[in-house]
């Protein structure tokens, strides 16, 4: 199921420019994969002196969870709020995500779904070249 970028900022609390992903382009229980082009937006508001910090690709991928986390609620309504609790084991193979191609890959997988956390291994591509993974820890509202 396409879900497109009017639909996700319907759906988590990203909106405008701060709303980094384009589409999913798949999603089940414990994974979602998105695409996402603004890392090539020279209006993206994560740039610094013009440039993406591949860093920045933890944003990518929290905004992929939360995606996750809407579109595999239980319950429909306002979704809970999530905080970044902690980010292990994150490798970038390259500076900067501006340089890569005209579409990363965001993909998030469920580890852990327990009470007020969750856990999540991510990782964005550029082709098939991983380009950041990690483990996020997320702390969730309610």
């Amino acid at each position: 199921m396409l879900i497109d970028r009017g639909r996700i900022g319907e759906m988590i609390p990203h909106t405008g420019s701060m709303c980094l992903l384009d589409r999913v382009i798949d999603w089940d229980a414990s994974r979602i994969v998105c695409v996402a082009v603004s890392h090539r937006d020279p209006a993206n508001p994560l740039l610094r002196a013009g440039r993406l910090s591949a860093v920045c690709g933890v944003e990518y991928a929290g905004q992929a969870m939360a995606l996750h986390g809407a579109l595999t609620r239980a319950q429909p309504g306002t979704p809970r709020a999530g905080y970044l609790a902690s980010i292990r084991d994150l490798l970038c193979s390259r500076a900067y995500l501006d340089d890569c191609g005209a579409q990363l890959t965001v993909e998030a997988r469920l580890q852990l779904a327990e009470g007020a956390r969750v856990i999540y291994d991510f990782e964005l591509r550029d082709g098939e070249r991983i380009v950041v993974s990690g483990r996020a820890a997320v702390a969730l509202d309610g």
